[in-house]
């Protein structure tokens, strides 16, 4: 004898949409739309212009900037941000890759295979920038090297 699961794919059957009214509604009531009238709806969007990407940036820093470090330690600082949003901008496209079914399979993997090399290469410059980071406060006193870590893990 055999069995059947529950999930076999080669079993398909039709979902069928409930029409009739639940018990003690008004019969008169709207019948719910047809599925192939109802629209997806997006999010909100932001439109940010090109002069607020300029001041976000140029405050994102500031705290870097208002720091009594070493210009070179601050430059060290500003790459290591921005190695990092650059590391978040990418993990996302990769993201956006794997879930993009317009793509064939093997297409979708080459993208993601070229994607995540980029990612292994900015990684590795971050590597280095805090290597140098910590080199560069290794001579500094502590109160430096405290400051230039917290700044360095925002």
């Amino acid at each position: 004898m055999s069995v059947i699961a529950a999930n076999n794919p080669a079993i398909r059957l039709p979902i069928v949409a409930d029409t009739k009214p639940a018990a003690g509604t008004d019969e008169k009531a709207e019948a719910p739309a047809p599925a192939a009238e109802t629209k997806a709806v997006e999010g909100v969007a932001v439109k940010i212009s090109s002069a607020g990407f300029q001041a976000a940036k140029a405050d994102s820093n500031k705290d870097i900037d208002d720091s009594n470090l070493k210009d070179s330690i601050k430059q060290l600082l500003k790459m290591i941000r921005e190695l990092k949003k650059q590391i978040a901008d990418k993990m996302a496209e990769i993201a956006a890759a794997s879930a993009d079914n317009s793509l064939t399979p093997e297409a979708r993997q080459a993208r993601v295979g070229n994607l995540q090399a980029s990612l292994a290469a900015l990684q590795s410059g971050l590597t280095m920038a805090q290597m140098q980071l910590g080199k560069a406060l290794k001579d500094e006193p502590a109160d430096a090297q405290m400051q230039a870590m917290s700044l360095a893990s925002k």
